[in-house]
């Protein structure tokens, strides 16, 4: 098996703390604040590699703020837990995944932010509301209503960090949450 050249290998962790120190950077700063010397600094190298590898701030902001949602396929879910799971699944991957509070951030305060962030949940969360809602044409509307809630609890509880909504343990948020979710998705009608 081939093994792969030396200056592949340093170009492929260039890029990666590129974009680590990238998603640390917009998370700590947002997207206006954050700048190409701040994240070639935090990297360890020159600005110039940044801009050979990403051609521009915004070209950097979308390789950093690439996310996969890992939406949970809910065929073998009972429809009645469907909101619930949802709840608990975005709870756990906000947990995890540091890179969705730099999205949110960066949504909330600059134009290419939130068109990232829109284009995230409408490429992965509107395939879940049309494999549930029942009523297809509704589907996109009935994202954008599960969006907000998500994007809403996750503003309070990991940006703005409310204190009720931080205390919160992962099963009262999903009590909490769960049955919003579950009607904007599964409801017949409002």
């Amino acid at each position: 098996m081939p093994s792969t050249p030396p200056a592949a290998r340093r170009s492929d962790s260039t890029r990666a703390a590129i974009v680590a120190a990238a998603r640390e950077r917009f998370a700590a700063d947002g997207y206006e604040r954050a700048t190409i010397r701040a994240i070639a600094k935090d990297a360890k190298i020159d600005p110039s590699m940044v801009m050979r590898y990403y051609g521009s701030k915004e070209g950097l902001f979308e390789a950093a703020m690439t996310v996969d949602l890992r939406l949970p396929d809910l065929a073998r879910t009972p429809r009645e837990d469907i909101g619930r799971v949802l709840v608990t699944h975005f709870i756990d991957i906000w947990d995890e995944v540091d890179v969705l509070t730099a999205l949110l951030r960066a949504g909330i305060t600059n134009t290419a932010g939130a068109e990232r962030t829109q284009a995230i949940f409408r490429q992965q969360l509107l395939p879940v509301a049309l494999s549930v809602c029942p009523d297809p044409a509704a589907a996109p509307t009935r994202a954008g209503l599960v969006a907000s809630q998500i994007l809403g609890m996750a503003l309070t509880r990991y940006v703005l960090r409310f204190p009720p909504a931080v205390e919160l343990t992962r099963e009262e948020m999903a009590d909490w949450l769960g049955p919003t979710v579950q009607r904007y998705l599964t409801a017949e009608q409002p």
